[in-house]
């Protein structure tokens, strides 16, 4: 039976409608109480303290008539460039009503966002073709671990898919509207508000609404060859009003754009488009910069995290929908094109992606609904009963594979990996898991008992890989630091809470990690995704003292004692050689450099080292080999160009060393050794050329 074309989810109900609606509600209710129950579980995520921060400082310039100018002075952050309206609406009313338990609150509110979008999306999904898909789309979101995971506490993303999807529909509704009017303009304004307040990206919405609007007239004009200019006088009359006014109410808690409302908007926007701040994170097998992922990054992700079943559903949508919706192919159309273009978008301009596709979150959900709607017309499209009770158990067996992974790792839903990858165990090594230190938080509360079991009266040193200070904020006598678990040895602490992020492939894939003297090992699916840490001595710490204070006979003292209850950390292997290399003996520099490498063959850092050694022994052929190797696997390892191409070019090989030295300028304009190398290369065959770049190098 075919499910009506367009019912209108406000229309009076059927019987059959009513009963659906009644599974609508019920589903929509449990949901809620899920996702609400889970965000109380949440860590905080990666980017939440520094976002937090900033709406306390814009909470500030609000509060002082602009006084507090903190809010615009963001030149690591650049969140200034942020509308981050969810964020400061959050601390609004955190500041009015003294709540206490701050994350808590907003990981709350991020969840009811969660919520409201999946039910918009079944909305959506009932709007264009009944209560059938509306309920599937709800099944469909609840075995969505990825968007389940950062409607824990993603309050960047989440809000954002939301005013994205409430834009997209209302923007249906308004362009397919017989009558223009308050009450269907009024939600369509607010929702463009509400995008652009959070981030540049909502100007998509804008754009959206001229690209439409002028394609329907033009349909019009082709079908009619005519032009009604009072229609298209008011037609324009309400887009001028609705862009203008969505866009004053979208600035509104918007310092920067406040007070540059064009041309703050657009530096923002071009900004974000090309985010400045770059990362490295394992993608296929090696870590790369977030600038330098190849074109598939995006797309490849979602193929390997979305579940199985919406792909499904989707492939089901462009094969048997064909002709139940032919009667609203425009508006299909449209929805279709909110999700592919912004993937396209980015794809051609090379933007810097990272942190898998939580930046696309704003897309998925017309991708459900576009999945639930092709399973609703494929189960209503087959005759056979047989084949139909095939089809629901495909698809009930494709729903097992997510919701067992959410019962096993709860509350870790977005570490999820389909079918595809061989789960969570195959993605292992091959690409991020905790990527956004969702676990520091379990670590933290499990030490927090631990020590008060073993250490109830004793003052503490314990790091992080990631700020942790608000678990720890009723624990006086720990003293919580933020290092680099690959600088570890380098700083004073006694117990380490360490999410599996930032970790070298090379250490997951040769097991080296998590490193043997960890005392509590939080899995997901099997994964190792946080460790806590014991120190079983601090000689390499009190080495790496040593080194700074020049005292090289002690550091030589304290690496050989460290070295005997610490033999998995790399570092320790290169300072001691620093040690040895200053005091002459290479070969004992060598040989520890060699061990650091037995232990992390991927290690930029002694690869360097040993090039250099190499270089100086006039072993030139070793030397360009480790060199290659560093920049093979660190683009970004400026240092390692240099001397590079200074062997290229005792080679001869100057074409070569001038382009590796062009290469990294591309990357870092301001590397003054690049421009001394340029020179070099220059310096015979072209004076003037080198005159040039010596200048530049100064």
């Amino acid at each position: 039976m075919q499910p009506p074309i367009n019912p209108i989810i406000y229309r009076p109900l059927s019987g059959k409608d009513k009963i659906a609606r009644g599974i609508f509600d019920i589903c929509a209710g449990l949901l809620l109480v899920f996702i609400m129950m889970s965000s109380k579980e949440a860590g905080i995520s990666g980017d939440e303290e520094v976002h937090f921060r900033q709406s306390e400082k814009v909470y500030n310039y609000f509060a002082t008539h602009g006084t507090d100018q903190s809010a615009l002075d963001t030149p690591t952050s650049h969140l200034k460039y942020y509308g981050q309206s969810f964020d400061n609406l959050t601390t609004i009313l955190i500041r009015w009503f003294d709540i206490d338990d701050i994350y808590t609150f907003r990981h709350q509110m991020n969840g009811l966002a969660a919520w409201l979008c999946i039910v918009l999306a079944g909305f959506l999904a009932v709007w264009l073709s009944g209560y059938g898909a509306g309920i599937i789309t709800l099944f469909l979101f609840a075995l969505s671990l990825t968007f389940l995971g950062h409607a824990q506490n993603n309050l960047k993303d989440i809000p954002f898919a939301l005013a994205y999807l409430a834009g997209t529909l209302f923007l249906l509704r308004w362009l397919f509207a017989e009558k223009r009017n308050w009450k269907n303009a009024t939600p369509l304004i607010f929702s463009i508000a509400f995008c652009i307040s959070i981030r540049p990206g909502g100007l998509l919405l804008i754009c959206y609404l001229l690209l439409f609007a002028a394609f329907l007239e033009f349909k019009t004009y082709r079908e009619t060859t005519k032009i009604n200019i009072g229609t298209l006088k008011n037609k324009l009359t309400w887009i001028a009003a609705i862009l203008l006014i969505s866009y004053l109410l979208g600035i509104l808690l918007w310092p920067y754009v406040l007070l540059n409302p064009i041309t703050g908007f657009w530096k923002s926007y071009n900004v974000m488009t090309q985010f400045p701040t770059t990362i490295r994170q394992i993608f296929e097998g090696r870590l790369e910069w977030s600038d330098w992922m190849p074109w598939y990054y995006l797309p490849k992700l979602m193929l390997i995290t979305i579940p199985l079943v919406v792909w499904v559903g989707i492939l089901a949508f462009f094969t048997v929908s064909g002709k139940f919706v032919k009667q609203q192919w425009l508006k299909y159309a449209i929805l279709i094109f909110t999700i592919l273009f912004p993937i396209l978008f980015v794809i051609y301009e090379k933007s810097n992606l990272y942190g898998s596709w939580r930046h696309f979150l704003f897309v998925y959900p017309a991708m459900v609904v576009l999945a639930a709607i092709g399973l609703w017309h494929l189960l209503n499209h087959l005759k056979s009963k047989l084949i139909w009770g095939v089809a629901i158990t495909v698809v009930l067996l494709l729903a097992i594979h997510p919701l067992s992974f959410l019962v096993r790792t709860h509350p870790y839903y977005y570490l999820y990996y389909n079918q595809l990858t061989g789960g969570l165990k195959g993605a292992y090594g091959k690409y991020e898991t905790d990527y956004y230190y969702h676990s520091i938080r379990g670590g933290s509360e499990w030490l927090i008992n631990y020590l008060k079991i073993n250490h109830p009266n004793d003052s503490l040193q314990v790091a992080t890989n990631f700020p942790a200070d608000w678990f720890f904020r009723n624990e006086k006598r720990l003293d919580v630091k933020y290092y680099p678990w690959t600088d570890r040895s380098q700083h004073d602490w006694d117990y380490f809470v360490v999410a599996n992020s930032y970790i070298s492939p090379a250490l997951l894939k040769n097991k080296m990690w998590p490193p043997k003297n960890s005392i509590k090992i939080i899995y997901a699916d099997d994964i190792p995704i946080c460790v806590v840490v014991k120190r079983e001595s601090k000689q390499d710490f009190l080495g790496y003292l040593s080194i700074q204070q020049e005292h090289l006979e002690e550091a030589v003292k304290y690496f050989e004692e460290a070295l005997k209850k610490e033999c998995q950390d790399e570092l320790i292997f290169f300072n001691f050689a620093t040690v040895w290399y200053a005091v002459g003996d290479k070969v004992k520099a060598m040989s520890l450099l060699q061990k650091g490498l037995e232990i992390n063959p991927e290690n930029e850092q002694i690869l360097m080292f040993q090039a250099n050694i190499h270089a100086e022994n006039g072993e030139k052929e070793k030397a360009a080999v480790l060199y290659k190797q560093v920049i093979g696997l660190n683009r970004k390892y400026f240092e390692a160009y240099p001397p590079l191409a200074k062997i290229l070019t005792g080679e001869g090989k100057l074409k070569e060393a001038r382009a590796l030295l062009k290469s990294c300028l591309t990357m870092n304009p301001g590397f003054k050794a690049a421009y001394a190398g340029l020179a070099d290369c220059y310096r015979v065959s072209d004076p003037d050329v080198a005159k040039k770049y010596d200048e530049l190098a100064k």
